[in-house]
């Protein structure tokens, strides 16, 4: 069973940066994060979850209108891990953010839709002066 651990998430000012990682395990024999299409979505208080970055098996990737431009979303296929880096961080990236993942070889899409069937536990991402 795949699992997945988030990590990262911190207390920051505006204007700073994180890089948030996805650390995966559990891989079915033979695959590893490279097989799987990754995402990374957020979900604020009392709001819905938000799709913000996703990268395919064969490294396409796709971003949010709302953080274009300064997310950058990326994969270690030796570490079985994919990494979102986020800079200029405002109040309202204030949430927590969550990875997820599905099987899906030699894709070039991925989709930012919550439809995914592995996910991890989130880190809160906090950024306040």
């Amino acid at each position: 069973q795949l699992q997945l651990v988030e990590s990262g998430g911190d207390l920051v000012q505006p204007g700073g940066s994180l890089r948030l990682s996805c650390a995966g395990s559990g891989f079915r024999t033979g695959y590893t994060v490279q097989f799987y299409a990754v995402a990374w979505f957020r979900q604020a208080p009392g709001k819905e979850r938000e799709g913000l970055s996703c990268i395919s098996t064969t490294g396409g990737t796709n971003y949010a209108d709302s953080v274009k431009g300064r997310v950058t979303i990326s994969r270690d296929n030796a570490k079985n891990t994919v990494y979102l880096q986020m800079n200029n961080l405002k109040p309202e990236d204030t949430a927590v953010y969550y990875c997820a993942a599905n099987l899906d070889p030699w894709s070039p899409m991925c989709t930012m839709q919550p439809q995914y069937n592995y996910w991890g536990q989130g880190t809160q991402v906090t950024v306040t002066a």
